[in-house]
């Protein structure tokens, strides 16, 4: 069964979908990345949150918002902090190395 994953940050143009980009091909997922933001590259959505199987989020700031906004979609919905503060470029091999390193235990 293919797991639907979620990556979240403020604006989706950095850490987000750098994350989607590094787990893109991994067996066994399907990769969305969205932003809190209004002014995000592409801004959540109750959709996207249902679509997720699991969903990570960068701060706990953005675990907040997704709480606050889109509780009613959550339903158990396994909704992860990876607590990544907003320092990196996109695609930065640090960055990278984080999430791949934070991330698979969830997988």
């Amino acid at each position: 069964m293919v797991k639907n994953v979620l990556f979240i940050c403020s604006q989706n143009k950095l850490r987000s979908p750098t994350a989607e980009q590094v787990f893109a091909n991994w067996p066994g997922i399907e990769t969305l990345s969205a932003g809190t933001n209004k002014d995000a590259e592409n801004p959540l959505s109750s959709e996207q949150i249902e679509w997720a199987d699991i969903i990570f989020v960068m701060e706990k700031a953005h675990r907040s918002k997704v709480q606050a906004k889109y509780r009613a979609n959550l339903n158990g919905k396994r909704l992860i902090c990876l607590h990544i503060p907003d320092e990196y470029d996109f695609m930065d091999p640090n960055l990278i190395a984080l999430l791949k390193a934070k991330v698979p235990v969830y997988l």
